[in-house]
């Protein structure tokens, strides 16, 4: 067989095997066996060196011939090859562009209304000039009661359903905080303590105006009770405090964040060890619907109590009731809530139900300002 059949068969083979590769590796294979080193092209390459002179001026061009052709031929299948693979990747990796965009993942997570009305409640109060003051869970019987005017066995301890901790090493027993007062009394005699050394900050001096959210806890639960709940009072001292300026408080507090023009309060006579006189306070609302609407309506419903400081309190921590006086109020963090936001059960807000805190949650990052909206 002579030279020029030999290439003629080998390029037949190799174009045949060319159009046959269905991939770019397969393509591959081709071109190192007709043009790598050990190849079939390679090899005729090879024998030009044995050929004669004469023999060698007509092999050559065309082992060349055929290289090139062949090279030619690959790199056009290699073209044709990722032309289909890019196809095939662009049909199997299509994006429908009407669908929605998917949600980043801050926006997933929720923020606890009771976190929410926590936040909405010292806006309200810091933009008002009150400070924002916290204490400890647990605490003992003299900051819990008896500072506050409950004297040992008076029946007013009844009102409370403590959670007592088994007695300390004295003897005495400690209770986890039945109403965040005893904050109150941390900040007053800390007004007339002389600050310890290296202490950062200074303490408050009368005159004192201070809220103190905080957890809570009693023995109670059902719908509208549970062991741990969430309290927020507010404290005014001053040499010349009254009622007066307690009730603008409330009600400038109370429009704020229920967010409306006006409210209409109706104080009641009650009693309370801490404070002489005191007072439940109804606010004006609307229940003919599946909601209450503060503000409007011709409903009463009661939302919180205060009062005026008790004399016996102010000894207490160090205060002279003849120079000072001060009006407190208290009310519940969830209860405002439910009020606000509509729920009618407050067990909820402890189920850690996650479609519950998808409809009543909070996005991260809205923070409520007074000039931007509360809950917008």
């Amino acid at each position: 067989m002579s030279l020029q059949d030999d290439i003629a068969q080998l390029r037949s083979t190799l174009t045949t095997a060319i159009a046959a590769a269905v991939d770019e590796q397969t393509l591959d294979n081709v071109r190192v066996m007709a043009l790598g080193k050990k190849g079939s092209v390679s090899a005729l390459l090879a024998t030009l060196g044995t050929m004669a002179p004469e023999d060698r001026k007509t092999a050559g061009p065309a082992i060349n011939g055929l290289k090139n052709e062949i090279a030619a031929a690959i790199e056009a299948r290699s073209g044709d090859l990722k032309g289909a693979a890019l196809n095939a990747r662009l049909a199997a990796e299509t994006v429908d562009v009407t669908l929605p965009v998917r949600p980043a993942p801050t926006t997933q997570g929720r923020i606890h209304p009771i976190s929410q009305v926590w936040d909405e409640i010292t806006a309200i109060f810091s933009d008002m000039g009150f400070k924002i003051a916290e204490g400890p869970d647990i605490e003992t019987d003299w900051y819990n009661f008896t500072a506050l005017n409950f004297p040992e066995g008076h029946p007013a301890r009844e009102m409370h359903d403590t959670f007592f901790l088994q007695p300390g090493a004295d003897g005495t027993r400690k209770v986890l905080r039945t109403h965040t007062s005893p904050v109150q009394i941390r900040v007053m005699k800390q007004s007339n303590e002389k600050p310890a050394a290296g202490y950062l900050t200074p303490p408050m001096t009368p005159p004192i105006r201070v809220v103190m959210p905080g957890r809570t806890y009693r023995h109670d639960s059902d719908q509208t009770h549970t062991p741990m709940f969430h309290q927020v009072e507010g404290l005014v001292i001053d040499k010349d405090s009254h009622i007066g300026q307690l009730r603008w408080v409330l009600e400038e507090f109370l429009k704020a964040f229920f967010e409306v023009p006006g409210v209409t309060l109706r104080f009641r006579p009650s009693f309370f060890p801490f404070t002489e006189p005191s007072m439940e306070v109804d606010v004006q609302c609307d229940r003919s619907g599946s909601e209450v609407k503060i503000g409007e309506g011709s409903d009463w419903l009661e939302i919180l109590g205060c009062g005026m400081v008790h004399p016996n309190v102010l000894r207490n921590c160090g205060l002279d009731p003849d120079v000072y006086q001060g009006f407190a109020w208290g009310m519940g963090i969830d209860r405002l809530a439910m009020l606000k936001y509509g729920m009618n059960d407050l067990r909820a807000f402890f189920d850690a139900d996650k479609r519950w805190l998808d409809h009543y949650g909070f996005r991260a990052f809205d923070m409520p300002t007074l000039f931007g909206g509360l809950s917008s």
